[in-house]
Order: C-alpha cells, then structure tokens, then sequence
C-alpha cells in the first residue's frame, strides 16, 4: 500500500506506466482505498487516498522501491519516454562480468521509485 496526494494522476500514472487498471475501489467520506490490477499478474497495488490531506507525504527512510518485470527493455523504456514519464537510463547489475539483471528506474507522481527489470534469470 502507498499513500498518494493526488488519486485522479495516480490513476492516470499507473494506467499509462504499467498497464494497472482499477480491481477494486472502496471509498469512505475521509479516504478511499483503490486496489490496481492487470491481466498479466497476481499482485495488487492498493493507493491510499485520505481525502484533504496536505502537506503531501514524505517517504522518510523505510520505503524503497517497488518491481516489475517486463519482457522488452528498451520498448518499455521508449514507451515511457513517448509518454513523457522520464525514466533513468537502462543499466545492468552484474556480478563480475555475469549480467544478473537489466532495469531502469520510474517515479510515481508521489515520487515513489518503480523499478522496472527485463524478464530473464531469476527475474523471468
């Protein structure tokens, strides 16, 4: 669950981003829990609005990141820039010279890391 300032760009974000449509949505006078889906996985992402709430939230020093896998690196990443998300460019974690991962990173309106990772190896 991560707490989000704006729902309606939220939304519109994780639609756009990584293809996460509503599954299910429970709204109450003070807040509305929003629980996002696709077709290709079996996880949720539930956004956590509490309606009126500012300041934004800060992130302090507990949340790191979020992942997906995709099966085409550079189209994804192509896709966001053309969407005009701004991802960082692709990089590679290695162990020596064994490639254990190709990923970049996307933020969320809210500024929450999503990092975005080639199906392969343990990541397939």
């Amino acid at each position: 669950m991560i707490r989000v300032h704006d729902l309606a760009r939220s939304l519109q974000f994780y639609q756009d981003a990584l293809g996460l449509s509503v599954n299910h949505r429970l709204d109450f006078p003070e807040f509305s829990l929003v629980y996002l889906r696709n077709a290709e996985n079996d996880f949720e992402i539930e956004l956590t609005w509490n309606k009126g709430r500012e300041p934004a939230y800060t992130h302090g020093d507990g949340y790191g990141h979020v992942a997906v896998a995709v099966e085409n690196l550079e189209a994804e990443h192509g896709r966001m820039v053309s969407l005009g998300i701004e991802p960082a460019p692709v990089k590679a974690f290695k162990r020596g010279d064994e490639v254990l991962a190709r990923f970049f990173f996307i933020q969320d309106p809210d500024g929450y890391k999503i990092e975005v990772l080639e199906r392969s190896g343990y990541y397939a």
